[in-house]
């Protein structure tokens, strides 16, 4: 039996998958936000009573909004606050009598969709969420890569690749830098531009539909976001060469991703030999659970059980 856990700034959710990846219990609770001890004590209540009423044990992985520093051992870049500076693995390990293993929730989409999601079966599988912003995680042989800094896969805070006179230096991002891919390619950015240019303001959802349906200046704005995008992740296939990018966030439903983005990422590629696939998620919202079930992988599973 596995236990993923995805912790979220509104609620945590427990998700238990059987051997074959069969779901058998989906439960969630409200995040506490008065302590960190509270998070922790949520999270070991939510495994014991799942395991109590399956009457099964199991193994517990944890999908974060943040990371958990290789150097301090300390989650660091998490939104969700009062994460920041606590061993959270460690204290969920101590408070279950169990090894627990904790992964960004990026990582986590990307591992769900590489193990029997849109990407099952391929050995290179990059994940992008867009939505409020753009984050990433990287998959390799049904394993999560994190490197050396844990921050493998955030390439949503890289520059923009190839900018023109126009887009120099680029607009603020809340890292502290100007001009990130993020601060080009979210959500919120593409409504900016349309707003910008049109005074009109829409969801990014509104934008790429209305371009559908033929509206002038939705597709203009459109065109120049979509090739922002390609220009973006034409760098990732020159690096790592995925075998598959799967999208998944808010903006997961535009079409354009899948019909229009594949050439033009060619287009900007080193050499390809094709168009680069790019495929919806399967999962949708719970990617991220199911991926922090699947961090143990089949003959792991006895190593992360309470002795």
């Amino acid at each position: 039996m596995r236990f993923g856990i995805d912790l979220g700034g509104t609620k945590i959710e427990i998700l238990a998958l059987a051997p074959d990846g069969s779901e058998v219990l989906r439960e969630r609770v409200p995040t506490p936000h008065r302590s960190y001890v509270a998070v922790v004590e949520a999270i070991r209540d939510l495994v014991l009573n799942a395991e109590a009423k399956l009457g099964r044990r199991g193994t517990v992985g944890l999908a974060i909004p943040g990371i958990v520093s290789p150097k301090t051992e300390l989650v660091k870049n998490a939104n969700s606050t009062v994460l920041i500076g606590h061993p959270l693995d460690k204290d969920v390990a101590a408070a279950l009598n169990r090894h627990v293993r904790a992964a960004n929730d990026a990582n986590c989409f990307a591992l769900s969709e590489a193990t029997d999601g849109a990407a099952a079966g391929c050995e290179i599988v990059f994940g992008i969420i867009a939505g409020t912003g753009v984050g990433g995680g990287i998959c390799v042989n049904g394993r999560v890569l994190t490197g050396a800094h844990a921050i493998a896969g955030e390439w949503g805070h890289n520059p923009l690749p190839a900018p023109s006179g126009d887009e120099t230096p680029g607009p603020a991002c809340y890292c502290g830098k100007r001009g990130c891919i993020e601060s080009w390619c979210s959500g919120p950015a593409l409504s900016a531009q349309f707003e910008a240019i049109t005074g009109r303001k829409l969801r990014p959802t509104e934008i790429a539909a209305a371009a559908q349906a033929g509206d002038p200046a939705a597709g203009a704005a459109m065109d120049i976001y979509l090739d922002r995008f390609a220009r973006a992740i034409a760098t990732l296939v020159n690096v790592l060469d995925p075998h598959a990018i799967v999208m998944g966030g808010g903006l997961s439903s535009i079409d354009a991703f899948y019909t229009d983005l594949p050439e033009r990422v060619e287009c900007y590629g080193f050499n390809p030999e094709g168009e680069t696939a790019i495929v919806k998620n399967r999962h949708g919202d719970s990617s991220g659970v199911r991926g922090a079930a699947w961090l143990w992988r089949p003959e792991e599973v006895e190593d992360g059980l309470p002795q």
